[in-house]
């Protein structure tokens, strides 16, 4: 997807996420409290019970709040071994939004009447819990202001006066905003798939939709995966892809699994994926869709409010379709009707009747990303690279934003 930078600041190039804990994204909680890393960020991690405290009102008070934290996880494999570990259903665990595989993070979840004994007992090798506390409220998607980062950026191809000037300079540009591009996390990681799924399954390609999930090989994929979804692709053998696609591959395995007894039924495959993960396709289609008339704007030069604008907060919005999306007049809406057509898909597209998690009414969402403290850390040679420099940076963004977005605007390459 071609989206275009808006500040013109020289590129700094470099890499991010080469070590998990170059990563570090820590919740940012509706009253202003962090969510810090106590625990993953220590080497060996220590291991502390859980303290539980008694419950002063249990007819009250069902839910139990914990921080979470994770290494190099999935939110949701995170969860559903929390599940299994300790006898809560799935369902019964609330979190406020997904947070990146590749890092170290800390996030609030919540548990209904868990079973304290067993919670206790639970331990996972790049999982910790502590803080916990007695609430009446279940935490539910969205709850949180925000999130914290703390980023290394590695293989800076340059000197650490040239780095320290360059992203200085970066930062004084920050103050009119960058465009709030949906990051790469949307569209399924370095894999850029779930947008392509989620199209096809509004389309009613179910099948079709599937064996993409299944078989799109990605640069840099690991090697035995990116066979097996080769393999797949070209003989269509169920048993022998269950076989070959690693342990880790949880959601390709689940459907695989499927397909292997019931190999026609590729709506039950997809079934198989947690409810969460299938409502993600057809955001990720409908985040396409706005990426893609954020982009015009910034091509058009038409990136501040003008009329037909709707705006929020002041700042101009653009659509996430569904089946009741209020478009933009004037310009903006020529350019959203435009995007629309291109795609071949109007409101009723995002109606479906038989995958009711793949219906959407649609939203709108302000093109203008703030980035908050924007500050420049320790800028040293980098001990992964000879001859390269390594810069540390930390900011906070509002809740459904994303720090790839910012670093992009950065680095100003394509490879992360």
């Amino acid at each position: 997807m071609d989206l275009p930078f808006l500040i013109k600041s020289s590129p700094l190039g470099g890499q991010l996420k080469r070590r998990i804990e170059d990563f570090i994204v820590e919740e940012i909680l509706p009253d202003g409290t962090v969510c810090k890393i106590e625990q993953l960020n220590q080497m060996p991690p220590p291991r502390i019970a859980l303290n539980i405290p008694p419950n002063p009102n249990p007819l009250k008070l069902d839910q139990l709040h914990v921080r979470m934290e994770k290494f190099n996880l999935e939110t949701t494999f995170a969860i559903r071994n929390l599940s299994r570990g300790t006898g809560n259903s799935v369902k019964r665990i609330g979190y406020a939004g997904l947070k990146d595989k590749r890092a170290l993070t800390c996030q609030r979840i919540s548990l209904w009447k868990p079973d304290i004994e067993k919670l206790k007992r639970f331990g996972m090798r790049g999982m910790a819990l502590h803080h916990a506390e007695w609430s009446d409220t279940r935490i539910e998607l969205g709850d949180l202001r925000g999130n914290q980062f703390t980023i290394v950026i590695r293989d800076i191809p340059f000197s650490i006066e040239e780095t320290t000037e360059k992203i200085m300079d970066f930062s004084h540009t920050l103050t009119q905003g960058i465009p709030n591009y949906f990051g790469e996390q949307r569209f399924g990681g370095y894999r850029n798939v779930t947008h392509v799924v989620g199209k096809l399954l509004l389309q009613g390609k179910i099948e079709e939709a599937v064996m993409t999930y299944l078989t799109k090989e990605s640069v840099g994929e690991m090697e035995d995966a990116a066979l097996a979804r080769k393999n797949l692709r070209e003989t269509m053998d169920f048993k022998k892809a269950l076989e070959a696609f690693p342990d880790t591959f949880h959601f390709e395995r689940a459907m695989l699994n499927h397909l292997v007894f019931l190999p026609k039924d590729f709506a039950g495959a997809f079934q198989r994926l947690p409810t969460k993960t299938r409502y993600l396709f057809t955001h990720a289609y409908q985040s396409h869709i706005f990426n893609q008339i954020v982009a015009e704007r910034v091509r058009k030069g038409l990136f501040y409010p003008m009329e037909g604008d709707i705006l929020e907060n002041g700042i101009p919005t653009a659509l996430l379709p569904g089946s009741e999306s209020k478009m933009a007049s004037g310009i903006p809406g020529e350019i959203e009707r435009d995007v629309l057509s291109h795609e071949k898909i109007d409101s009723a597209f995002f109606k479906n009747q038989k995958l009711g998690e793949l219906s959407s009414w649609g939203m709108r969402k302000p093109i203008l990303l703030r980035v908050h403290d924007f500050a420049l850390g320790k800028v040293e040679s980098d001990e992964l690279f000879e001859g390269k420099t390594k810069a540390l940076v930390t900011f906070w963004l509002e809740k459904g934003t994303y720090a790839t977005t910012v670093l992009r605007e950065l680095l100003k390459n394509e490879q992360n």
